[in-house]
């Protein structure tokens, strides 16, 4: 049945292979079972539920991706993404967690609606790479800021904005411990570097007093607290269009970005580049996005530690299928999972920063009407604490910088229509 269903022989593979590509993949990402619920709690949800949503809606975009894509790359719910869920569309903007979920359910109909009538090339193609590289390392920035300030290591200072916490806290300790330990152990090339971390921090918690110790497993939370509560109805309305468009716009580049590394990585391009059973991917990927939003959780998405399991021998979805299960097993250690404190999490945010800000080298120095856009982009979204604000800036500042130093010829239509409405946006709320 795997071999009907894989291709295993094909594409030169075996079960065990397999598996432990998944294992890999699985232990590069695991985080996210213990970041994306403490994240989304500040947003108001119930931390349990969330815990669940993240683990189900992980395994269907897992299972989905391999059975019907083939590939071997896992989807979760995505870094950044939930950033912008949790502190621009709910924080900043005021809206409350059920409207932010609607927001994600249109937004992934909208992504599998692109997918399936193939203009997502258009649109992507149509955004230079400059203002792609800046978004991502933005959001890097961004969830850096969220890192120090969980930790207590950035505080608010009425004087100067920002300032140095107390360095010699506990938290502030354990976070920089934690960071320090994820590159010690990703520089001697540990696939299970960041989980390792968390857990490691957490047990010094535990052995300090700081946390408490509430055991290891347990049958799941109850997942009705967040369970189809999206509120779809406040979606429709003119403010949120924005919102909507933001998050469709991040997962489309963070999908077509990681799609073509895992891809490249493994030699699935075929001799065009062209990666075959696109539309399976993006149509797995926008799927997960649906599903998760009925659970209860932010924007699902194709993950770039996907390329650890490709790495470790990873060819087919039976990858993907592991990992979806391994997500589904997880569902059991919710006590672990709620033990973790935001410190323990603080140095995996910086090291995502770290991963996503690495695309900056690729970005032309030498042209400035190309660099001082990203540089907009990087600075703006952390310190105006929006990514969506981020986004936007980024957008209006390659116009104008691109029409007053008369490169009017680099700006692509859909550049210049989302310049002019960001820049409406900014002048008439």
């Amino acid at each position: 049945m795997l071999e009907k269903l894989f291709k295993l022989k094909a594409h030169q593979t075996s079960l065990k292979q397999e598996v432990v590509a998944g294992l890999t993949t699985f232990l590069t990402m695991a985080y996210i079972i213990f970041v994306n619920p403490m994240m989304l709690a500040d947003a108001g949800m119930d931390h349990g539920a969330v815990f669940v949503a993240t683990c189900l809606a992980a395994a269907i975009g897992c299972l989905i991706m391999g059975i019907v894509a083939n590939y071997p790359i896992a989807l979760a719910p995505g870094m950044g993404l939930n950033a912008f869920f949790t502190y621009t569309v709910v924080g900043e903007m005021g809206y409350s967690w059920e409207t932010a979920l609607g927001a994600v359910f249109l937004s992934g109909v909208c992504f599998l609606v692109l997918s399936l009538v193939k203009i997502r090339e258009w649109i992507v193609n149509s955004i230079p790479m400059s203002l792609r590289l800046g978004i991502a390392a933005g959001i890097g920035l961004f969830l850096a800021l969220i890192g120090l300030k969980s930790a207590g290591i950035v505080v608010a200072n009425p004087a100067t904005l920002v300032s140095m916490g107390d360095m010699t806290a506990f938290p502030a300790v354990m976070a920089v411990l934690g960071f320090f330990l994820i590159i010690a152990m990703v520089h001697h090339g540990m696939k299970s570097a960041v989980i390792v971390s968390i857990l490691a921090i957490t047990v010094l918690g535990v052995l300090f007093g700081d946390v408490q110790y509430n055991g290891l497993m347990a049958m799941p939370p109850s997942i009705a607290p967040t369970f189809m509560k999206m509120d779809l109805s406040s979606v429709l309305e003119i403010s949120m269009l924005s919102v909507v468009f933001a998050l469709l716009f991040v997962d489309l580049f963070d999908t077509s970005g990681t799609l073509v590394a895992v891809a490249h990585r493994g030699g699935f391009l075929d001799d065009k580049g062209r990666l075959p059973r696109l539309n399976r991917a993006l149509t797995a990927d926008s799927t997960a996005t649906i599903a998760g939003a009925m659970l209860g959780t932010s924007t699902t998405t194709s993950y770039i530690e996907s390329t650890a399991g490709v790495s470790a021998g990873g060819r087919t979805g039976l990858t993907a299928v592991v990992v979806g299960i391994l997500f589904l097993l997880s569902l059991f250690i919710s006590p672990l999972a709620g033990m973790v404190p935001a410190y323990a999490t603080a140095g995996t945010l910086f090291y995502v920063a770290i991963l996503m800000m690495s695309g900056l080298m690729h970005v032309d120095w030498d042209d400035l009407t190309e660099a001082a856009p990203v540089v907009v982009v990087c600075i703006l979204m952390p310190l105006t604490f929006s990514i969506a604000t981020g986004i936007a800036m980024g957008f209006v500042a390659y116009a104008a910088i691109k029409l007053l130093s008369g490169r009017y010829k680099d700006l692509s239509l859909g550049v210049a229509v989302l310049a002019v409405l960001f820049l409406a946006k900014f002048i008439y709320g």
